[in-house]
């Protein structure tokens, strides 16, 4: 009903401004007006004052937009090692591009109100200008390319993983619409897999004939060890899926078919990322905006919505489908104490895929009928008699 209403609205503020213009139109009639479509000093000078216009409109804006939710984006406070190299980049990239894009901006706008057609003004023509085209060609070319020098010296030590230093190994799966993760056992080592061993319980598909995945570990929610580094290999069932840890600064795609991987050293737990001033400031602005919503709810009768509290969490930056938004899982970083107690809890995955097969061949059994089996004699002397 609402939805009609605001129709009816549009469509009658519609008819309404249609018949507005028409008014104008009629008084109009008899004034002396220019019906050429050739721009005149006065269209020229309309112009140029919009386009100071819309330069103020794009800073006031961007000025606003700083001062509203600059505190939104994720440019400090990472929670891995490597993530104060990619702040540092984004920053140097922002600032670069904010400095550029306030100069351009303004001398586009001012040339084109300077420069504005006047009657009897005729443009000077340049054939060409080397000098003007090696500056604004070598600028560019020099600050791209020390960019991108950067950038690919900092990629190169993110990816880096020394095969001698002391790393853990975690296979994380991606399918539509949730994660799975694989701890490697005592040989820290993981066990083959591939999607053909998919059953049952067996849903990352692990291949139980090599010996190392006999101490594998599957598990739905992600711990891991403060201060140690842990190599991701990643996979995926079905689609294209990406591996997003926007707190550690780590993105990776999983892609089917293939394993990938990334490698972080988490350096923050839980506990103090939830104690640092900007997330307690954060989460206090997030529970005062849901505290009002679940007073709505509460008045319709429906129940109020929990109280958040933050955690890491591993999402997909890829629309991998109709539910790409729901597709995460809880990440804890702790200490290395904690985190063998987490994890020494945990069953070993062979052990509960032979458990669950065990328990199947029972039922199996049971459905099938049993069959009363008889012994027959036969006196084999009378049927030969009879057969002759």
């Amino acid at each position: 009903m609402t939805s009609l209403l605001v129709l009816i609205v549009v469509v009658l503020l519609g008819i309404a401004v249609w018949q507005l213009t028409k008014i104008f139109d009629l008084t109009q009639i008899g004034a002396k007006k220019d019906n050429s479509e050739i721009a005149n000093d006065n269209d020229n000078n309309v112009n140029g004052y919009l386009m100071f216009g819309f330069l103020v409109f794009i800073y006031l804006t961007t000025i606003y937009c700083v001062v509203k939710f600059g505190d939104l984006p994720l440019m400090s406070g990472s929670a891995s090692e490597h993530g104060k190299d990619v702040d540092q980049l984004m920053w140097i990239s922002m600032i670069l591009i904010f400095i550029v894009q306030t100069i351009t901006q303004a001398l586009l706008h001012f040339f084109a109100f300077k420069y504005r057609g006047k009657q009897g003004n005729k443009a000077l023509y340049f054939a060409d200008n080397d000098k003007l085209e090696f500056i604004w060609t070598i600028i560019p070319v020099i600050v791209l390319a020390g960019l991108i020098l950067y950038g690919l010296y900092a990629w190169t030590n993110i990816m880096f993983v020394d095969e001698e230093e002391d790393v853990m190994y975690v296979e994380l799966y991606a399918k539509q619409f949730s994660w799975e993760a694989r701890y490697a056992g005592a040989d820290n080592t993981l066990g083959k897999a591939n999607v053909r061993y998919i059953e049952g319980v067996n849903t990352l598909g692990v291949d139980l004939s090599d010996p190392n995945a006999q101490d594998d570990k599957q598990v739905a929610e992600l711990h891991l060890p403060v201060g140690k580094k842990v190599v991701f290999k990643m996979r995926s069932q079905d689609v294209l899926h990406s591996a997003y840890m926007p707190h550690f600064r780590a993105q990776m795609n999983s892609v089917p078919g293939m394993v990938t991987q990334f490698a972080f050293t988490p350096t923050m737990t839980t506990d103090q990322m939830r104690n640092t001033p900007d997330m307690v400031e954060k989460v206090a602005r997030i529970n005062k905006i849901r505290a009002k919503k679940s007073a709505e709810l509460v008045a319709q009768g429906k129940t109020a919505l929990d109280s958040y509290t933050f955690d890491y969490l591993l999402l997909c930056n890829k629309i991998c489908g109709p539910s790409h938004f729901n597709m995460q899982m809880k990440i804890i970083v702790e200490s290395e104490a904690d985190y063998k107690k987490w994890l020494s809890q945990q069953p070993l995955l062979s052990k509960t895929i032979k458990e669950a097969k065990a328990a199947e061949a029972p039922a199996a059994d049971a459905t099938v009928p049993a069959v009363k089996m008889e012994t027959v004699k036969v006196d084999t002397t009378k049927a030969l008699a009879q057969v002759k």
